[in-house]
């Protein structure tokens, strides 16, 4: 489904195309025979005839096969297995005066939509949207919602990439979504997966070459984008971009670990899409954002295409989560591994990237390059999110695994940090539930094939197997799902006002409201345990180890003015003094 007037897909290698709507059987034709031939077929054109309105259910059949869905289906009503319905495009809508919150100014917050709300829906997400504009957030960041098999999932394992699901409230909920965040000013980021496809419900491989066997992804056959037939797998893709962005008002999109988007040709598929957003950019009149999930410590993802760059916005900062993580936990296993805490926090604070082309121990290899004079608003940091907590045996977040002044640490550091910070549903006031994996599978076998690799996977970490919750029990997604009562009650009211506070300090604090890199110094002692960060005349001291540190901080005639500090530090006669680890940030 290309457009509202004309029935049309895509399957180069079909020697004949049929299309069932409302179970009547239609041949079809195909397009521009002969040298300008691109593998479409058609219907022709509704409005002249052609029996398919708004609402029916249709469905392929190639070289008289069984009956699919369509690759670019708006609505699968039924399931990914079903008939999809088709669906005319609503025209964009958007609320008088609404433009997206500046992106140097930005605070991001990654949220499910399923575990989110106790209703698990759009609607329900809605009822929050309040708390986090009090909160300070101006981007919500939603983890993918197109269709996959199952009820309930992460969404990784979509398969009908232009289908909203509809457990979620379908195509209209997430409308009226996007409606209710543009309302209060807060824009929105759809995540969207475009290096694989899930396992169960896949049928894009039977209409056309839109995965490879020339490379592998972690999650099976890579995404066709640089072999024959790429042009329209590309274009598949792109088109889908333009979808979230024109047809449901997102203003930007969260692009999942494009490390794995295999690409060899002179016009990278990232490239492509950010020359397609621009455009979009200028036709709806306001700006779009691209953030990038990224592991390859690859300054040219973020750096201008007029300076030999991709030209995306913004990437993820692993490094920053990976040497906070070690400082505050002392874990060093897995990617975890070779990150020395403090000091490597200190050098992703400076540097964004701690390995730049050094030796990963994790890797067994150099990885990165330096990031040079890029602006912070390039880079996201956070202490938490989707990934970081969810791929942990028991979905532990950082709350779970240090005390509440360390937490605070972590706090202080990622929404001072000199980058785009980026929170995670339900830290602000340190959620007493996990974020688990969590799968709903049809398919016996994939299912059971799912649960014995994530007990083999965690087997390696020393933990019992049969500690690792089922990802296919209701029990391990409802056990997910944020509990919002708690948030009046203590200890997790003083986590709330905490985040509140720093959040309100970056926003009023002229030299920390930007991601600005160029106003930053860092000093650290990894042995005595501390780390000082200064953004221009606001400093931040915090401190690791369970024991007394006492910090001088003024000089003669110098004056200082507290802002904000952890219950374990306070100022006396020009010195900071911590009983234990804790933060305190102050203006000299």
């Amino acid at each position: 489904m290309s457009d509202d007037r004309r029935l049309r897909v895509w399957a180069p290698d079909a020697s004949t195309m049929e299309v069932s709507i409302n179970d009547v059987l239609f041949p079809m034709e195909r397009e521009q025979p002969g040298s300008d031939d691109r593998g479409y077929w058609t219907l022709g054109d509704p409005q002249d005839g052609t029996p398919i309105r708004d609402g029916d259910r249709y469905a392929f059949s190639v070289d008289g096969g069984p009956l699919r869905p369509d690759p670019r289906s708006r609505r699968q009503p039924d399931g990914v297995h079903a008939p999809s319905q088709w669906t005319v495009r609503a025209p964009e809508s958007m609320p008088a005066g609404y433009a997206p919150p500046a992106w140097a100014t930005a605070v991001v917050y990654e949220l499910h939509i399923g575990t989110f709300s106790t209703d698990a829906s759009f609607d329900g997400a809605i009822g929050h949207l309040d708390d986090l504009v009090a909160l300070g957030v101006t981007y919500v960041d939603v983890m993918p919602v197109a269709s996959a098999s199952g009820a309930r999932g992460w969404g990784y394992d979509g398969v009908a990439l232009y289908s909203v699901s509809e457990s979620y409230g379908g195509p209209d909920g997430l409308r009226r979504f996007v409606a209710a965040c543009h309302e209060r000013g807060l824009g929105v980021l759809m995540d969207v997966v475009y290096n694989h496809l899930g396992p169960e419900g896949n049928y894009l491989g039977e209409f056309g070459p839109y995965f490879t066997d020339a490379y592998r992804t972690p999650w099976g056959s890579a995404i066709n984008l640089d072999g024959s037939g790429s042009d329209e797998v590309r274009s598949f893709l792109i088109d889908n971009a333009r979808q979230w962005m024109r047809d449901y008002g997102c203003d930007g999109l969260r692009i999942d670990a494009v490390h794995a988007l295999y690409d060899h040709t002179a016009y990278h598929f990232l490239e492509e899409l950010s020359v397609a957003t621009e455009r979009l950019s200028v036709d709806l009149g306001r700006s779009l954002v691209l953030v990038a999930e990224s592991d390859s410590n690859d300054p040219r993802l973020v750096t201008p295409r007029a300076y030999g760059g991709y030209g995306i916005d913004a990437q993820w900062s692993d490094d920053f989560h990976h040497a906070l993580h070690v400082a505050l936990t002392g874990e060093q296993h897995g990617y975890y591994a070779g990150f020395a805490g403090i000091d490597d926090l200190a050098t992703s604070l400076r540097d964004v990237y701690v390995h730049a082309g050094d030796h990963a121990q994790s890797r067994g290899r150099r990885h990165g390059r330096p990031v040079a004079n890029l602006p912070g608003e390039r880079f996201l940091a956070y202490s938490q999110n989707h990934d970081q907590v969810g791929n942990r045996g028991q979905g532990e977040r950082m709350c779970h695994l240090v005390d509440p002044e360390r937490a605070k640490i972590a706090a202080a550091l990622t929404i001072l940090s000199p980058m785009v910070p980026m929170l995670f549903q339900g830290e602000e006031w340190a959620a007493s539930t996990p974020f688990l994996y969590f799968t709903d599978h049809g398919d016996p076998a994939l299912a059971q094939a799912v649960r014995e690799g994530r007990r083999r996977e965690f087997s390696g970490f020393g933990l019992d197997p049969d500690q690792i919750p089922d990802p296919q029990e209701h029990g391990t997604y409802r056990a997910s799902v944020l509990d919002w009562t708690e948030r009046s009650r203590s200890p997790h009211a003083d986590m709330l006002e905490w985040y509140t506070a720093l959040l309100a300090l970056r926003r009023e604090e002229a030299d920390l409201r930007y991601a600005d890199r160029t106003r930053v110094s860092v000093e650290c002692d990894s042995a005595a345990g501390w780390l000082h960060l200064r953004r221009g005349c606001i400093h931040l001291h915090a401190t690791f180890i369970d024991a007394p540190v006492v910090l001088p901080v003024l000089a003669a005639g110098q004056a200082l003015t507290p802002l904000l500090h952890s219950a374990n530090a306070r100022h006396e006669h020009g010195r900071l003094c911590f009983d234990s680890p804790g933060v305190a940030i102050y203006r000299r």
